[in-house]
């Protein structure tokens, strides 16, 4: 195997590809970019004073970041009818790992949610890598639903709650509503009846009801949304510090490395808050080139989405997009307080080792379609050496 395939930058067969998926390669490696210097000025107080080592969240990083380089190429050298062929194995495989997680003893607590597994020292957030995975099968079922067993149809569904069940019991209700959204959103795009799909919806508000009635935290988050300067201090403390944070950016920024807030005012400044940090250091400006990037790249996936003839890879395109932009915006309205705080990254940008590699395997799939939809013939390695053999 050219190991070259395994490093991006590096990738000699670039020049081949469709400018869709050469554009989407260069705008996730931008997307990357800026979102480690970024980690870098805003982890760098907390390291620092937790670790005596201001880089220490970086290098974590980088460590995730070249797993999921080399998940990146992988993919994007692999014909999308074999990743589709065997997503439903790693959706179960994921999806009893997010069951682990609960289980006394197996699963780690942070913050009051048990999310991760320790794998050694390596914490694992099942509930990450199990996101591209989700979009493949999903793609998979819903992109052929008139034409598959009734029973199967049953079982993927069953499937389906299941994960999103195991996902809110950690509890994780900001990642569980994103992966609903996401599956709900693949399956209009497929076509299924809208009458289904209504029904599933207010299902899925009704749980999502149901969690903020029975857990507090989940409540006290609304209230605190709604007026948080009412408790700036207490559950209000977030939001009103992301708020200054933002606001503090004026035109222009602070500066690269100048802001206030990210010191020791601003909590999880360098995950959750991350984009709070981007707008008081870059301003308006930068904020604006940011949401550039973001609609850019869900505009090429559409394209890809359109373009493709494969009904399953237009429904991979979408579930990319969603998952990626999506979650992007998610994020962003929670600092700028336009939605309530939850506990989602903004992809590229916040420090998660699982979400980062996640993050990239999800571009990488994105990058795979804009190949296929080319119009071009798609060879695996193999089947290109037996061509060769049979040209010669």
């Amino acid at each position: 195997m050219d190991i070259s395939r395994l490093i991006p930058i590096f990738d000699p067969s670039v020049q081949e590809w469709a400018w869709e998926a050469r554009l989407l390669r260069w705008l996730t490696f931008l997307w990357l970019f800026v979102g480690l210097v970024v980690l870098f000025s805003a982890s760098y107080p907390s390291a620092h004073d937790d670790y005596g080592d201001g880089l220490y969240y970086v290098k974590r990083q980088l460590v995730a970041v070249v797993v999921g380089l080399i998940g990146f190429n992988i993919l994007v050298h692999s014909p999308l009818r074999y990743v589709l062929g065997i997503a439903n194995w790693f959706v179960i495989l994921l999806l009893g790992l997010i069951w682990l997680t609960l289980v006394p003893g197996l699963g780690n607590t942070v913050n009051g949610a048990t999310r991760w597994l320790a794998l050694g020292p390596v914490p694992v957030q099942p509930s990450e890598f199990i996101k591209p995975f989700l979009v493949l099968q999903s793609a998979r079922i819903f992109g052929q639903w008139k034409g598959i067993p009734k029973a199967v149809r049953i079982t993927w569904l069953g499937i389906f709650a299941t994960v999103l069940l195991g996902i809110l019991m950690q509890p994780n209700l900001s990642t569980t509503a994103l992966c609903g959204m996401t599956l709900w959103l693949i399956a209009l795009a497929a076509g299924i009846p809208i009458a289904q799909l209504g029904g599933t919806a207010f299902a899925g508000l009704m749980l999502a009801t149901l969690s903020i009635t029975l857990k507090e935290y989940q409540r006290r988050r609304i209230m605190s949304f709604l007026n948080p300067w009412h408790d700036a201090m207490g559950d209000g403390y977030q939001l009103s510090q992301s708020l200054l944070a933002v606001g503090s950016g004026g035109p222009w920024g602070t500066g690269y490395g100048l802001s206030q807030q990210k010191l020791f005012y601003l909590p999880i400044q360098y995950s959750d808050f991350i984009f709070s940090v981007f707008a008081e250091e870059f301003g308006l400006i930068g904020c604006l080139l940011l949401l550039l990037l973001l609609v850019a790249f869900g505009t090429l996936a559409l394209r890809v989405a359109f373009k493709a003839s494969n009904i399953m890879h237009q429904l991979v395109a979408i579930g990319t997009m969603v998952l990626l932009v999506g979650q992007s915006l998610l994020n962003i309205g929670v600092a700028t307080g336009a939605l309530p705080t939850t506990g989602l990254p903004l992809p590229m940008f916040s420090y998660g080792g699982s979400s980062m590699v996640a993050s990239l395997l999800i571009a990488g799939l994105l990058v795979r379609v804009a190949r296929e939809s080319s119009g071009a013939e798609v060879l695996s390695l193999e089947e290109r050496r037996v061509r060769r053999r049979r040209l010669r």
